[in-house]
């Protein structure tokens, strides 16, 4: 009586297991397809904060923005991406990256755009978690 017991016990936590790994193949993927490239990287400090990362000739042409974070994670305010021919997008981001986690993709306005500089606001997530490294990436 015992063996079937725990043997139903530890059939059922497989299951579980199971259907968990099945849930997380099933998730939605972001549906951009494509070539990432990294655009850069900049240390984030310990408090509210703002980086600019300079986009790296030649300017190619992006359509869609996404940040990774190591680290530590962070708040994701806004960011301005200004285009080549100096015309500046304001974006509100406002969400929270996790430690080892990306943002949601962010669509850039008018499709492909030649990009130069890439500027945000954001703030860590307390002293004790570390600096986070923030990673932009662009796809053409």
């Amino acid at each position: 009586m015992k063996k079937t017991i725990v043997l139903a016990a530890m059939a059922m936590l497989l299951f579980g297991q199971a259907l968990q790994a099945q849930t997380i193949v099933k998730q939605p993927k972001s549906g951009a397809t494509g070539t990432w490239r990294a655009l850069g990287t900049v240390q984030a400090n310990l408090s509210a904060d703002h980086d600019k990362i300079v986009v790296a000739g030649p300017y190619d042409y992006f359509r869609k923005l996404k940040f990774k974070v190591t680290g530590a994670g962070l708040n994701m305010a806004r960011m301005i991406v200004t285009y080549d021919g100096g015309a500046p997008e304001k974006i509100d981001l406002r969400f929270d990256i996790p430690e080892g986690g990306e943002s949601r993709i962010i669509d850039l306005n008018g499709g492909k755009r030649k990009l130069r500089t890439v500027e945000f606001w954001y703030d860590t997530k307390g002293i004790l978690q570390g600096k986070a490294n923030l990673s932009l990436f662009g796809l053409k």
